[in-house]
């Protein structure tokens, strides 16, 4: 068969986090010619997830629930009705209807991964969604004097530094699917999303990292648009990048992906008021650490700062094809 009529199949993307970034940026690759495979941590304890964690001895739902919205072909009235939360029900309140769905789920399939797999079957989900593990996992973090705090919602509360993260228990398992998607990829990508509480999780879970490390696919790091009050206070670009490989022992990717779009002083204002502002990016720094360095106009405000998904998606894109045909 000619190279012009041989079939080209999509490229196998795994992209790890957890948090509203992932989902943002979600929407935009579902709209590539990508097989898209999300690990999502499985950490969280506040709000609707720690409840049903806690009451129910499942994995916390609500970052699953917020990549399947953002994957799902469905209609647009149904994802507002599983992601409505209820304000004053007694019993309810607080909870997210797609939160309690896949807890029934869970229930009705006998463990929360095929619960997961059937929400996304009846969703239309475009590609697959995976928790890092099919087990809650406790997160902690060792501060910058020594203390330790348990729990993935009280860390960004502590007001100190943050000096590490682990997970107990320390010898997790991750999910054999999500070992072998990443096995089998052909680009890896991590982030946006909370550095500590999000994306370095995924990462210390054992064999996930080792896999990682393993892989040939190209590596991207998408990273956050504004620093995390308690979490990354006055971190640069290359802090990000410094925090992973601490925790990882190895520089992990191959490209990072920034924003360098001016943002309006009055938005600046509303998040230096929050304790949040600009990531800078030391770009001698992170090019000097071997990492290439992709920078454009990649936010939008709204009510909120949040990466355009249709630029941003456009650079992943054009990455992975590129990397694909050198290659071939």
């Amino acid at each position: 068969m000619s190279n012009r009529h041989k079939v080209i199949r999509r490229p196998k993307i795994v992209v790890i986090g957890g948090g509203t970034g992932l989902s943002v940026m979600l929407r935009g690759l579902k709209e590539k010619p990508l097989d898209i495979t999300a690990i999502v941590t499985v950490a969280d304890d506040g709000g609707s997830s720690g409840i049903l964690r806690n009451e129910l001895q499942i994995p916390p739902p609500g970052d699953i629930r917020n990549v399947l919205m953002a994957l799902a072909d469905a209609e647009p009235l149904l994802t507002d009705v599983l992601q409505y939360r209820f304000k004053s029900v007694p019993g309810l309140a607080g909870h997210s209807l797609g939160n309690l769905m896949l807890a029934a789920m869970t229930d009705i399939s006998g463990d929360f991964v095929t619960g997961v797999r059937e929400l996304s079957r009846v969703l239309a989900v475009r590609g697959r969604v995976l928790p890092a593990a099919d087990q809650a996992i406790v997160l902690k973090a060792e501060m910058a004097d020594g203390s330790i705090v348990t729990g993935e919602s009280m860390i960004p509360k502590a007001g100190q530094a943050i000096r590490r993260v682990f997970l107990e228990p320390v010898d997790v398992e991750p999910l054999q699917e999500a070992v072998e998607a990443i096995e089998q990829a052909d680009a890896i990508l991590i982030g946006p999303g909370s550095l500590y509480t999000s994306i370095i999780p995924n990462l210390i879970v054992p064999k996930l990292a080792n896999a990682i490390v393993d892989s040939e696919a190209v590596k991207l790091f998408v990273c956050n648009v504004m620093t995390q009050p308690g979490e990354t206070d006055n971190y640069s670009v290359g802090d990000h990048l410094e925090a992973i490989y601490k925790h990882i022992g190895h520089h992990l990717f191959d490209y990072v992906i920034v924003n360098d779009g001016e943002i309006p002083p009055q938005v600046k204002s509303k998040y230096a008021a929050m304790g949040a502002k600009a990531v800078h990016l030391d770009l001698d720094a992170v090019t000097e650490k071997g990492y290439k360095v992709i920078a454009d106009r990649l936010v939008l405000f709204r009510t909120f700062l949040r990466h355009d998904a249709e630029r941003l998606s456009h650079h992943i894109y054009k990455l992975v094809e590129n990397w694909m045909i050198r290659k071939r």
